[in-house]
């Protein structure tokens, strides 16, 4: 060995191990998936059960396919207006504060509330939505979307105003379009338009946006299939829609969510009493799959929405099931 080789030897034994001695110790997790989920988003699905007289359900997912309860499957927060709390939907606003809606059996309002943990919440009030239609029937299955650059939020909802539109009813007598107004701190509200009507009565419509285009997915009360339609603006839809992404079965509760390559669309089975889905990775060409068989929810999950959360999050709400051990 030359005396020149030798010293370039020695020169990168000396960088080498100055920078692991420099570095700083590394912290174990204290559990296993935290190493690879430590700074990773994390999807959590907020859902009822039974009637949704028990109130507000979690669960959580590192890959939109397997999902697992929080809080050992109890409520996260019982109804205090109304008469139930069902298909409950969630957001997170610019400044980290979750704001949720939900139905609870009223025919021209809906139920709010909002947390910083979505463990401790605000207290619950009534959104009159529909207070202008005097003869409504119902105003259910509303959704949330928020807008980061306008700090704006559309709640999105169904209604049956009697006489209002010439169709077909559905077997319970209703005629459902979807209405919406937007809000930024949940105090004023601009006044309650149409914002879709396919002709048809449609419910439980959910908004989700990809690349400048707002898909709209809704359940078909007539046929009570899972379709939707896309629009360049969030303030109206087109009458034109798909044809129906989940099967010949019922179904109803849509909620769509970005995981990864794939945008995932989840429902409620309402034949096999379970959460169905389909997913494809180039929305604009809507190849869909279907990947019932391959996900896995817990056999009590009623419609709900499906959220980013930042690991943090998850693990705080991990952390409730260790507190009641």
């Amino acid at each position: 060995m030359t005396l020149k080789y030798l010293k370039f030897t020695l020169f990168i034994l000396f960088l080498f191990t100055g920078v692991i001695t420099s570095a700083k110790p590394t912290v174990k997790e204290k559990g296993f998936f935290s190493l690879f989920f430590k700074d990773s988003s994390a999807f959590l699905f907020s859902y009822s059960t039974g009637d949704g007289s028990d109130g507000l359900h979690l669960l959580y997912s590192h890959d939109g396919i397997i999902w697992k309860t929080i809080n050992n499957g109890e409520s996260m927060l019982k109804p205090t207006i109304g008469k139930f709390m069902q298909d409950p939907s969630i957001v997170q606003d610019a400044d980290g504060t979750f704001h949720m809606v939900y139905t609870t059996g009223s025919n021209n309002s809906i139920g709010y509330s909002s947390s910083k943990d979505l463990i401790t919440w605000s207290e619950q009030k009534e959104i009159p939505v529909m207070a202008d239609e005097q003869h409504v029937l119902n105003s259910s299955a509303p959704e949330l979307h928020y807008d980061k650059l306008s700090r704006t939020f559309q709640i999105l909802w169904a209604s049956t105003i009697p006489g209002r539109f010439d169709s077909e009813k559905t077997e319970d007598g209703l005629n459902n379009r979807l209405y919406s107004t937007t809000t930024t701190d949940f105090k004023a509200f601009t006044k309650t338009k149409l914002v879709f009507d396919p002709e048809f009565s449609v419910s439980d419509g959910c908004i989700l946006k990809s690349k400048g285009t707002f898909y709209l997915y809704f359940k078909n009360d007539m046929d009570r299939k899972i379709q939707y339609v896309t629009s360049g603006k969030i303030k109206s839809f087109p009458s034109t829609v798909s044809e129906p992404i989940s099967g010949k079965k019922f179904a109803k509760g849509p909620t769509a969510i970005q995981v990864g390559d794939f945008t995932y669309v989840y429902w409620e089975n309402d034949v096999d009493k379970r959460v169905s889905a389909v997913r494809c990775k180039n929305i604009r060409k809507a190849l869909w799959e279907d990947v019932s068989d391959m996900i896995k929810f817990p056999g009590d999950v009623k419609q709900g929405s499906a959220f980013v959360v930042d690991n943090e999050t998850l693990v705080q709400l991990q952390n409730l099931e260790k507190g009641s051990e």
